[in-house]
């Protein structure tokens, strides 16, 4: 029996994984801007993913400071990617994020670098470590997006209040 590379084995089921849910985004995406804007759907999420930091209590997954600081730098470039291309709409008295046809495109090519970013870190840094930076890297470019989201909906929210 031939001699297999678990590690190359992990890295190549993670990374159909990253495009399968990559995939599923774009349709979840696609179903949420039909519907308005709320404190509760744009908070959870965050909220959600942040259990997922619960990794860093094993020695496996911790990160030295400059992986923190490549990840979190990477994650707000992302975010910011997300955050200039989310449109808002008002209908109905409610605020809706207006449905993009570069959205898919976006996080498309977010996922390819994501991707040629991953497998040349994996060359010099741990399966582990790489999963709590790109963990890191997803959380602070979805918790940066969700935050501007909030703040569009709060001043959405206080002019709907100064015209009543």
């Amino acid at each position: 029996m031939e001699n297999i590379n678990i590690e190359a084995v992990l890295f190549s089921i993670a990374s159909v994984m990253a495009v399968l849910m990559g995939i599923a985004v774009i349709f979840i995406r696609k179903r949420a801007s039909k519907e308005p804007l709320t404190m509760k759907k744009v908070v959870i999420p965050p909220i959600a993913m942040s259990t997922g930091a619960l990794m860093y209590v094993f020695p496996y997954f911790r990160l030295t400071s400059f992986e923190i600081f490549e990840a979190v730098a990477v994650g707000l470039v992302f975010s910011s990617v997300l955050i200039l291309t989310t449109k808002y709409e008002k209908r109905d008295n409610e605020l809706y994020v207006k449905q993009s046809k570069w959205f898919p495109v976006i996080l498309v090519a977010l996922l390819v670098i994501r991707l040629v970013y991953k497998s040349i870190l994996s060359i010099s840094i741990s399966p582990g470590e790489i999963g709590g930076m790109f963990f890191l890297l997803a959380f602070v470019m979805i918790a940066m997006w969700r935050a501007s989201m909030f703040y569009h909906l709060n001043v959405f929210k206080k002019q709907q209040a100064n015209e009543s």
